[in-house]
């Protein structure tokens, strides 16, 4: 049997253990909502912390962050390890805790049906599903581009990068029409687990054939030394500060992990989870990060098209072992794909499809536009992915950039009640018309005094532009909101919820 055979048939045989605990799922899960999308509220400290640890298991994560570590040195530890692991722990107190005392208190299941429940209207209730899953597209394409390039490296280039592409697009479809949350939180506990471990059986086992740290870490001093230095290149400290924080605050306005804040089964589960959020950030990112410093002063050459830990594994470990790692990324890929799109059904169906249009819908029909729906977005996100539109990192930090733009005016409705609806579209508006001229239209020069500059040059003084969204959507929150007097519609009090004894 060729060793080729033999990668190919570790990836083949953990994905099916992964789909088949889908299918075990499927059989223990109801059709009604709150079962199929938050598993009837009920999930404990270890299960939603490993749910929502591998949801963000993405291809950003596992390959983008060392892809980035080799290319630049391995000061992405702080933002993703250290800064994201903390500022999004807290993000879980400030804005999820009162999210799921809300979401307790009146039944709610998406962040979109209870901001239109608070402010009266469908219309905004749209306009956030529909701003989410316009930014879920590339989160999901990343995964996507992750999966054919990690199979690109794993086997030399003998699988094409469109065939891992296409690999990870049938499995989501399968598993999401298949399991429900119940499903998605089982898998991704093990895949958490498992990725955990491997992770640093990896780094030992690479550690091991090299010489140990010390020899690692010289090969990286002779060939790279800036890598050893903080900071330079381009990890400024604006661009640090702007990608943690954008980053953390995207995070908490993905669906797959804002729709988590509704799960815990009491308060006790919910706390316990983001005390522990920290150190389990740092138990994965710092190996994995460091997987790819480690390589660039190895001299390990990373073919185009390919991710640096597969290629590094398959230099310094037998071939079953990195095709075990590169299983285990790619289930944690598709884990996070899975609960996107299983979060994206929901807001699909409860937040478009049925208030706009058919009120009338039966939970039958719901079902069915959600699959369908499922399907036709993943499969918009496969063509995409072949396009390739820039690295892993890239095209993660728009989709974490356009999430983060709602963060701030959530963040304000949750705990100011004079919020009102016209603060809400102005701060959401504004700052998504922003940022998406900066995505879409770059390179937009302004004539003055007879010389061209960039339009927005002055704001950014090397500060990303998501940053300075967000400022922009809070002040119009705020503003608009002191300005403006609160519809007949609105409901303040649905907000005001207290903690009961659980």
């Amino acid at each position: 049997m060729s060793e080729l055979t033999v990668r190919l048939g570790v990836v083949g045989a953990y994905l099916v253990v992964a789909l088949a605990v889908g299918v075990i799922a499927y059989r223990l899960t109801s059709r009604d909502a709150e079962d199929y999308y938050l598993a009837d509220r009920s999930l404990g400290t270890v299960v939603l912390l490993f749910t929502t640890f591998a949801t963000l298991l993405s291809a950003f994560t596992f390959f983008g962050g060392p892809d980035l570590a080799y290319a630049a040195g391995p000061e992405w530890i702080l933002v993703m390890g250290v800064m994201d692991g903390v500022l999004f722990a807290v993000l879980w107190y400030v804005v999820g805790y009162k999210q799921w005392l809300v979401g307790r208190a009146h039944g709610y299941v998406t962040l979109c049906e209870m901001l239109g429940d608070r402010f009266g209207s469908t219309r905004l209730r749209a306009f956030v599903a529909g701003v989410s899953l316009f930014w879920l597209l590339p989160y999901v394409m990343l995964q996507q581009m992750g999966a054919g390039e990690a199979l690109v490296g794993l086997t030399g280039g003998a699988l094409p990068y469109w065939a891992g592409a296409a690999l990870v697009t049938v499995f989501m479809i399968a598993y999401v029409a298949l399991s429900g949350m119940r499903g998605v939180a089982w898998t991704d506990t093990i895949q958490g687990l498992f990725m955990l471990g491997i992770v640093w059986a990896a780094v030992g086992w690479v550690l091991a054939a090299v010489g140990g740290p010390g020899a690692a870490t010289a090969g990286v001093a002779s060939s790279e030394p800036s890598f050893l230095a903080l900071g330079g290149g381009v990890y400024t400290p604006q661009y640090m500060i702007s990608q943690a924080v954008m980053i953390a605050f995207g995070v908490t306005m993905f669906p797959q992990i804002n729709q988590r804040f509704f799960v815990a089964k009491s308060d006790r589960v919910l706390k316990r989870s983001f005390a522990l959020w920290p150190v389990l950030v740092v138990l994965l990112f710092v190996p994995a990060f460091m997987l790819g410093t480690w390589a660039a002063g190895l001299g390990v050459e990373v073919p185009e098209g390919a991710n640096v830990v597969p290629v590094l594994l398959n230099a310094y470990t037998p071939g079953w072992f990195a095709a075990l790692v590169v299983a285990g990324a790619l289930a944690a890929m598709m884990s996070s794909s899975d609960s996107m799109l299983l979060s994206g059904s929901s807001y699909l169906t409860r937040d478009l499809y049925r208030p706009l249009l058919a009120p009338d819908a039966g939970d039958r029909e719901e079902t069915w536009v959600a699959r369908v729906g499922v399907a036709l977005f993943a499969v918009v996100a496969f063509v995409a992915s072949l396009f390739r539109p820039g690295t892993l990192v890239e095209v993660g930090a728009t989709a974490f950039g356009g999430y983060a733009q709602l963060a701030l005016p959530v963040l304000v409705s949750l705990y100011w009640p004079r919020t009102t609806r016209d603060g809400m579209y102005a701060g959401l508006v504004g700052s998504q018309a922003l940022y998406l001229a900066h995505v879409f239209v770059p390179e937009t020069t302004l004539t003055l005094l007879g010389a061209e500059i960039p339009l927005f040059a002055l704001t950014y003084l090397g500060w990303d532009v998501a940053l300075v969204g967000m400022l922009v959507g809070l002040a119009l929150t705020v503003g608009v909101s002191a300005l403006t007097a609160p519809a007949a519609e609105e409901e303040a009090s649905r907000f005001r919820v207290g903690v009961s004894a659980d």
